[in-house]
């Protein structure tokens, strides 16, 4: 792997304010498990003061290097209330460190493994001199890069949490997500990219949540107007469809999507200390896929579960729950360190 960096330098030492934030990006040739061996561009954000102990911190497909805001950059980040002031992963404390994942840019319309994720991650820490990672966090796909790191790099990153993510896409939530992307094809056949994404989201909301939020927020008498039935929840789901196609190109999704089918790790090659958190009612990771992850980790893993009526986003809605699971790790690793 060769790169040619194009990366922002960090503040020297004791030059930046607690919670500072730099960005920048790199180009670099990356060995695809399925695609060749083509240049990707990897962005990065790091928030947090120089010296302090490094946490990345990876979400879901559509998350990026922005988890949250800071005085260099006030917009606000996908993570949250899960990176802020106050909490376990408060960048006046440690600096946290983002990335976007290889391909969300749309540029890479090629097979892109959890594998080639974890690669890159290893590319950004050679690129900023962080030589071991005090712990990898991951939600949802970043959960599974984190496992796939993990076993192929094990001496760069003295922690695991692996939130909402098993070592292996399961048969039920894979077939949701083919007829996610069936739908984008379809739109795609009539010219309508935009709207057979936004029609994938409105399939994946429902995969994300639980029939028990959906109950409680949507329990309405349908309407009728212009002669259609328009059922309580519709409007929820075309405002998330409208919302994410804003943002993310076709490509992009089709291929992260397809990412997640792809991967597979196994349980007994990740020696770093893990924290599996398994949410009980999760539709895509469910809790006897990671029942069984942990097994596989042996003396290695730990189980968490969490009882929640969010389903898979359970680590964006029940944050004090995530943050001191987060807390005992940290503290734990801190200690030792």
């Amino acid at each position: 792997m060769s790169l040619a960096a194009r990366t922002a330098d960090l503040p020297p030492a004791g030059a930046a304010a607690p919670a500072a934030a730099r960005r920048g990006e790199f180009e670099a040739t990356l060995a695809l498990r399925h695609g060749g061996t083509p240049r990707v561009r990897i962005a990065w954000e790091l928030a947090g003061p120089e010296g302090a102990p490094v946490v990345l911190v990876a979400g879901g497909i559509s998350a990026h290097r922005h988890a949250s805001p800071s005085p260099d950059f006030p917009e606000p980040g996908w993570a949250g209330d899960l990176v802020r002031a106050g909490r376990t992963l408060d960048p006046a404390h440690v600096r946290v460190l983002g990335f976007d994942y290889v391909g969300a840019d749309g540029r890479l319309d090629a097979p892109i493994d959890t594998t080639d994720q974890a690669d890159a991650v290893a590319l950004l820490l050679d690129a900023l001199g962080i030589e071991r990672l005090r712990a990898f966090v991951g939600y949802s796909y970043g959960a599974l890069v984190g496992l796939q790191f993990a076993a192929r790099h094990p001496l760069r990153v003295e922690a695991l949490v692996a939130v909402s993510g098993a070592h292996r896409a399961h048969p039920y939530a894979a077939a949701w997500r083919a007829l996610q992307r069936k739908a984008v094809a379809l739109g795609q056949l009539q010219c309508a990219d935009v709207q057979g994404l936004s029609l994938a989201r409105q399939f994946a909301m429902l995969s994300y949540r639980t029939p028990e939020e959906f109950e409680e927020r949507f329990d309405a008498p349908p309407q009728v107007a212009n002669g259609r039935v328009r059922v309580a929840a519709e409007d929820y789901l075309d405002v998330a469809g409208a919302r994410f196609v804003a943002r993310t190109p076709v490509t992009a999704w089709l291929r992260l999507s397809e990412s997640i089918d792809l991967h597979r790790v196994d349980p007994a090659r990740v020696r770093v200390p893990t924290v599996v958190v398994a949410v009980e009612g999760d539709r895509l990771v469910p809790l006897s896929d990671s029942v069984a992850l942990v097994e596989g980790l042996g003396a290695h893993g730990q189980l968490r579960v969490l009882r929640s009526p969010y389903g898979h986003d359970a680590f964006l809605k029940e944050t004090d729950r995530i943050d001191a699971i987060l807390a005992g790790v940290l503290r734990q690793h801190g200690e030792s360190a």
